[in-house]
């Protein structure tokens, strides 16, 4: 196997401390034999990305992005592919040499933990940020166009209401009070609330059939999983998404195949430290 040039790479966010990207990352350049690659966490405000990106130099292969920065990203960019344009959040920025692009690989993260192996006819997906648009974009990939997506205020759903648009996708917006009593007949639900926000949720539910993909996990398993499974669902953790886009990321900045089982373990060793 012919070893690229060592390069750099690193997510970006605000704060950022947190992040288990660089666990991801730096377990597959390990893997991979990239002596010398390196992948850090850098935190990053909204006002300072610009003069951050400016001072980029050809040794950066890529990076990743955490939110508000998958927005606020976009202008400074040469070209943003099809798929991050229309779900309106760039999660990866790739370097080809002077050109900085930017891409989305949270749809491909979702779509590739649901592992299902049928098309999807009902879903729902809880919130309204910059993941909620990138899971109308994976429910839209597996079948389902016309999702039913719970919001705390649909008066403040426009910019998910926007890309829906651009996607060509059809939801139904409901408040979230009501979902615990609705959920029981969607196939799939997806919920993008941050950590705890779903809480309040999971009390109420009854009977559900479906797969629900909890992105958030921290702590592991959510409350809403917890409940989620006791109802008679199956209940897919959020750190699968963080997996798997993670290894498209790796794909794209490296041009190797990603060690997924080798990146798998080193996120199971760091959640269970």
């Amino acid at each position: 196997m012919t070893v690229a040039a060592p390069r750099r790479a690193a997510v970006l966010g605000h704060p950022v401390a947190h992040s288990l990207s660089p666990v991801l990352h730096r377990a597959a350049y390990a893997a991979l034999g990239l002596d010398g690659w390196r992948y850090d966490a850098v935190d990053v405000t909204e006002d300072e990305l610009p003069e951050f990106v400016r001072g980029l130099d050809p040794s950066w292969a890529g990076l990743s992005l955490t939110m508000p920065l998958k927005q606020t990203v976009i202008p400074l960019l040469d070209h943003v592919e099809p798929l991050a344009q229309v779900v309106g959040a760039v999660n990866t920025v790739l370097f080809q040499g002077r050109t900085l692009v930017g891409a989305n690989t949270d749809v491909h993260g979702i779509v590739a933990a649901l592992a299902l192996d049928r098309p999807v006819t009902s879903a729902a997906v809880l919130g309204a940020g910059a993941t909620a648009s990138s899971s109308l974009a994976a429910l839209a990939q597996l079948g389902c166009t016309s999702p039913v997506v719970y919001v705390r205020a649909i008066a403040r759903a426009g910019a998910l209401m926007r890309a829906a648009h651009r996607m060509g996708v059809t939801p139904v917006y409901r408040t979230l009070d009501v979902a615990p009593q609705e959920l029981g007949g969607a196939e799939v639900v997806i919920s993008t609330l941050p950590p705890h926000a779903a809480d309040p949720l999971a009390g109420d539910l009854t009977h559900v059939a479906g797969v629900l993909l909890d992105v958030a996990y921290d702590p592991r398993p959510t409350a809403l999983s917890v409940a989620w499974a006791a109802a008679g669902g199956a209940a897919v953790g959020g750190e699968q998404m963080l997996l798997h886009q993670a290894a498209e990321q790796v794909r794209l900045m490296t041009g190797h195949p990603a060690p997924l089982a080798a990146m798998s373990a080193a996120l199971e060793d760091k959640l269970t430290s």
